[in-house]
C-alpha cells in the first residue's frame, strides 16, 4: 500500500514563496493498494492535480472518502477531471448527518451561485454513501471510520492492507483545551481508530502557544498531537493540516518541537509535504 500527499495545508490554500517546500494545497491524499485499488482521502485543492493524473490513467471507479464538508476539504471536487468523464463511476463517502443526506449537502456547493455546474449535470455516475458502521472492503484494501472532535459531523479513517495501517485525521482536537492527561484511554477522541497504527496523518495546525488562542476551533496543539500518538502507540507520526499562516520555517520548527517532546526511542516524526510518498510493506514503512 502506498499513500501520496497531494495537499496538506489547512483551512485555506496558501501558495507562495513561503510555502514552496511543504506546499499550499489543501487536504487530499491518494491511497493505492497492492492490486491497484485507489482511494482518495478528502477533496481539497490538492485534488485538482491528482485528477489530471487519474483521468489520464483510465476510467476505473473512484472512491472518495470525505472526513467532513468544510470548504478546504471539498473545494477541489468541482475541478476533479474524473468527475467530468462520461460514465465513470465516482463513489463519494462521508459522515452521516441528521439534517440532510450527503448528496444534498455536496450539491449545495456544486450548484450556482457557488459553482457554475450543478452536481446533477456532471456526466460521470456519482454514488453517495454514508461511512460504514463497521469495516468496508474495496479490493485488497479495507477501511473504517469513527467520529472525532471537530465542528460538524467529522470522521477520521483507518485504511488497512495486509496487516499495515494508515490513519487519517486531518481535523481533530483530542485535547480540547485541557490536554490528554492520565485518564482512561476510552474517552480520548479517535483513540481506537489510531491505536497501533503504522502511520498517523494528524492535524497539527498550532504550536502550543498559538493553541491557547484557538481552543475549541477543532484543531490540535503540537503537544497534544504527540501525546495522542504516544498514547495510541503509533509508529510514524506525520504532521498534517498546516496552518495557512505558517511558512516553511515555521513547520520545520514544529517538527523539531514534536521530536523533542517525543524524545529518544520514540516513533518517527515528519511534516507532510506535497509529493510525499509513504510506502507500507511487510518489511516496514518507507517515506520519501
Amino acid at each position: 500500500m502506498k499513500a501520496r500527499i497531494w495537499g496538506c495545508r489547512g483551512s485555506l490554500a496558501a501558495p507562495g514563496p513561503e510555502t514552496v517546500r511543504y506546499g499550499g494545497n489543501t487536504s487530499c491524499v491518494e491511497i493505492r493498494g497492492e492490486d491497484g485499488q485507489v482511494l482518495v482521502l478528502d477533496a481539497g485543492t490538492g485534488m485538482r492535480p491528482l485528477g489530471v493524473v487519474m483521468a489520464e490513467e483510465g476510467t476505473e471507479p473512484v472512491h472518495v472518502l470525505l472526513t467532513h464538508l468544510h470548504m478546504d476539504h471539498l473545494q477541489g471536487l468541482g475541478f476533479f477531471r474524473p468527475l467530468f468523464q462520461p460514465g465513470r463511476e465516482i463513489h463519494i463517502w462521508g459522515p452521516a448527518s441528521p439534517v440532510q443526506p450527503l448528496a444534498d449537502r455536496i450539491a449545495t456547493y456544486l450548484s450556482p451561485p457557488l459553482f457554475p455546474v450543478r452536481l446533477a449535470d456532471v456526466p460521470s455516475k456519482v454514488h453517495f454513501h454514508d461511512v460504514p458502521d463497521g469495516v468496508a472492503t474495496l479490493g485488497s484494501i479495507s477501511f473504517g471510520a469513527e467520529l472525532v472532535t471537530h465542528q460538524g459531523p467529522t470522521v477520521g479513517y483507518r485504511i488497512e492492507e495486509k496487516g499495515r495501517s494508515v490513519v487519517y485525521m486531518p481535523d481533530h482536537e483530542p485535547g480540547l483545551g485541557v490536554g490528554l492527561g492520565d485518564g482512561s484511554l476510552e474517552w480520548i477522541s479517535g483513540y481506537h481508530l489510531a491505536e497501533g497504527a503504522d502511520v498517523l496523518l494528524h492535524d497539527a495546525q498550532y504550536s502550543d502557544d498559538e493553541y491557547e488562542h484557538h481552543v475549541g476551533w477543532g484543531h490540535s496543539a503540537i503537544g497534544h498531537v504527540v501525546a495522542f500518538a504516544q498514547k495510541a502507540q503509533v509508529q510514524n507520526l506525520v504532521l498534517f493540516h498546516h496552518d495557512p499562516y505558517h511558512h516553511d520555517s515555521d513547520l520545520e520548527a514544529l517538527v523539531e518541537a514534536a521530536r523533542g517532546i517525543w524524545g529518544a526511542g520514540g516513533g518517527q516524526v515528519h511534516a507532510a509535504w506535497e509529493g510525499m510518498t509513504i510506502e507500507l510493506s511487510p518489511e516496514g514503512v518507507l517515506a520519501y
